[in-house]
């Protein structure tokens, strides 16, 4: 079985315990139900992430575990945007992609009182009405496409409802991240997006080229986001996006979400304090209402740093061999920020920009009223 980089880089790694944080005392009535969980009555949505157990590589796409169920619903998550689908490999990108579709439907259906298949932004509320975990569908590559743009529509049809155009290499639409030539979005590229519009599915341009990037959310007839990223004025690699993207973005009624990745620090180890710096960043550059969190990574922790190491220096070699290792990616380096893993995440973010100042209606947005925002403007109510 081939595994996307996200499912092979965590598996089998350690539980990480991060020191408690205190929470601060919060204003408004709701501030005494939030200083045992600071997540009570918030919508929290991440925005790139999974469902999956990082200690069971070998896992099948579709399988659910107990751990992973327990981990997703003591998260607080209400819904998360799982990869599935071609993201790199020898797979036909479109049988591989339709294949991921049926497998994580049957998951579904033998979970209905645990998960829901978002296709709408009613879904997200059902799900938190109905404490079950939303599962948003979306692909990290449209090489899936082939040469024909209207196969945005079975995707859509299939409930697919986030695109991303590249991965970090180049394909038909125009070029990924790690790509120096940087060629922007493609006649047939054009195609794509506007049969994505059409569709109503979200144009995702993270792992994106710069290029492509400006010319996808001038392109765009609806907003474009970039689910996963960071912010390349703090940490100057490609993985990351400049302010004139993020700014643009914005300026189109876009959605940024900041991921806990090692992009975030130049050393590769960042902390917790790296990921407010960047979310800090793009308010500066986006404003409040654009920016949210895409995690890349899931809610079960890793449990075993030693098998972890050997794993991630073998996959750090093979994505080197196939020129597809972005800068960044070094096997003494993590996929992760250690203190910002597990079920309590979310709530540690929460308690760290309280510290920091930020109000609870800003922090609220940045937890998943944004992405909400965001969702209802591209997929409608």
């Amino acid at each position: 079985m081939t595994l996307n980089r996200r499912q092979f880089l965590t598996g089998s790694v350690v539980t990480l315990a991060a020191a408690s944080l205190a929470a601060p005392a919060l204003a408004g009535p709701s501030g005494l139900a939030r200083r045992s969980d600071p997540l009570k009555g918030l919508t929290v949505i991440n925005a790139l992430g999974g469902i999956d157990d990082p200690n069971l590589p070998d896992t099948p796409t579709g399988a659910l575990t107990p751990r992973m169920m327990a981990d997703a619903r003591a998260s607080g998550e209400t819904a998360v945007n799982c990869t599935l689908g071609y993201v790199a490999g020898p797979q036909e990108p479109f049988q591989k992609s339709v294949a991921d579709i049926g497998l994580y439907d049957a998951m579904i259906r033998r979970n209905p009182h645990d998960l829901l298949k978002v296709l709408s932004v009613a879904d997200i509320r059902r799900a938190r009405a109905e404490n079950k975990i939303g599962l948003i569908y979306g692909f990290q590559n449209a090489a899936q496409m082939g040469d024909d743009a209207t196969r945005a529509d079975i995707f859509a049809n299939l409930g697919v409802r986030v695109i991303q155009l590249t991965y970090n290499v180049r394909n038909q639409l125009g070029d990924g991240s790690i790509v120096p030539e940087g060629r922007g979005l493609t006649p047939f590229g054009h195609q794509v997006v506007e049969r994505l519009n059409a569709n109503r599915v979200m144009v995702d341009l993270s792992h994106s080229g710069r290029q492509i990037c400006l010319d996808a959310a001038r392109a765009s007839s609806q907003p474009i986001s970039i689910n996963h990223t960071g912010c390349r004025a703090l940490a100057d690699l490609p993985r990351n996006k400049t302010d004139e993207e993020l700014r643009l973005v914005a300026e189109k009624g876009g959605f940024i979400g900041i991921y806990f990745m090692p992009f975030l620090n130049l050393s590769g180890h960042p902390t917790a304090v790296d990921v407010i710096a960047h979310i800090e960043h793009a308010i500066k550059v986006c404003g409040e209402d654009h920016v949210g969190i895409g995690t890349d990574g899931g809610t079960t922790p890793v449990d075993d740093l030693d098998a972890y190491k050997i794993a991630l220096t073998r996959e750090v070699e093979d994505r080197k061999a196939k020129g597809i290792s972005a800068p960044g990616e070094r096997d003494d380096t993590h996929p992760f920020v250690d203190d910002l893993r597990g079920p309590d995440q979310f709530r540690k973010l929460y308690r760290l920009l309280a510290a920091r100042g930020h109000k609870p209606a800003r922090i609220e947005k940045i937890l998943g009223a944004n992405f909400m925002r965001y969702a209802t403007e591209v997929w409608g109510a």
